[in-house]
């Protein structure tokens, strides 16, 4: 099967309520909406740009994927899910807040990732700031903040040339960072452990029992939303800002899974990660937090396999189309 072009093809951007849904669940999950937070469909709609019906469906996505509930009069109000949004800190319920306005460099990241991520799955790349800056209408400034970004979040790096390539998800390279995650990722969860608060412990096995039961139907954002609420939020809570900044570039692989689970959503009848998510739970609710490392730990190891058969899979079925700001590299 030739899907040509299907991973992150070459559309100028994306559907403009999945723009809005991506920005807004970002900003949620690293707290810059703190919970109680009140969106309604006009202001989504005045923020973005936008008509009021994908500004709906933002806000329906948002509330399927636990990030907002419905309020008693209009609108949704933010439940939360990053650390600057535990109930520890929730404001008022029905607080409303005017969101803030993108820089140029947020307003086409987005787009930038997934076209890097649906790409790397079969090669590395080399990124050309100068034909991103002009393949988007932007300054040099601007395509160097969207590249700054993309650093950070692991997704590119500097050659000895000290030129910006984007690895490939090869054997090798996937097996490094999920190495690098089992050993980091427990230590970080030892130390989060008693600092978890116990409503977000109920939140995420709530979160999974509900994936369970609708295994055969669970989709690639509910996934996506299970593994940043183990990997990051709860993670989070570790009280050590150097170890969660060495987390950061292995965690790469987070985001590449955001397109692996969108384009190969039942290689599995069901998700293997599910109940290994709910065993390290377990063992955090009884305060072993010993145990629930070494479960952690084995999830990695076991996700490993899982993550390469998936790029194999979209290697096999699937060809990126060309862009002009990224070579391929043999």
């Amino acid at each position: 099967m030739n899907h040509t072009g299907a991973p992150g093809a070459g559309r100028l951007a994306p559907r403009l309520y999945q723009r809005a849904f991506d920005i807004l669940s970002a900003q949620i999950g690293d707290g810059a909406v703190q919970s109680g937070t009140k969106l309604t469909e006009s202001a989504v709609a005045a923020q973005f740009g936008i008509s009021r019906a994908p500004a709906r469906r933002a806000l329906e996505e948002l509330e399927k994927a636990g990030l907002v509930t419905k309020s008693a009069g209009r609108g949704y109000a933010v439940t939360g899910s990053g650390p600057g949004n535990s109930s520890a800190r929730r404001g008022p319920a029905e607080k409303e807040v005017q969101l803030s306005s993108l820089s140029t460099w947020e307003q086409i990241y987005a787009q930038v990732e997934k076209q890097i991520i649906g790409r790397i799955s079969f090669a590395s790349w080399r990124l050309n700031e100068a034909e991103l800056a002009r393949h988007y209408n932007v300054s040099r400034t601007v395509a160097r903040d969207v590249v700054a970004r993309l650093q950070q979040r692991g997704l590119v790096l500097k050659d000895e040339r000290s030129r910006w390539y984007a690895p490939a998800l090869s054997p090798k390279h996937v097996g490094e960072l999920y190495e690098l995650r089992a050993i980091l990722e427990p230590v970080a969860l030892t130390k989060a452990a008693p600092r978890v608060p116990r409503d977000l412990l109920a939140r995420m096995r709530r979160h999974l029992r509900e994936a369970i039961a609708h295994a055969e139907n669970v989709e690639g954002a509910t996934l996506d939303r299970l593994e940043e609420e183990m990997h990051v939020e709860l993670l989070s809570f570790c009280g050590n800002r150097a170890l969660m900044q060495a987390i950061t570039m292995p965690q790469s692989l987070l985001i590449a899974h955001r397109f692996l689970y969108r384009w190969t959503p039942r290689l599995f009848a069901s998700e293997p990660f599910l109940p290994e998510h709910l065993k390290i739970l377990e063992h955090l609710e009884t305060g072993d937090a010993e145990q629930a490392a070494r479960a952690l730990e084995a999830h990695l190891m076991g996700s490993k396999a899982r993550a390469l058969a998936r790029v194999d899979v979209i290697r096999r079925e699937f060809q990126p189309e060309g862009l002009p700001y990224l070579e391929r590299l043999a």
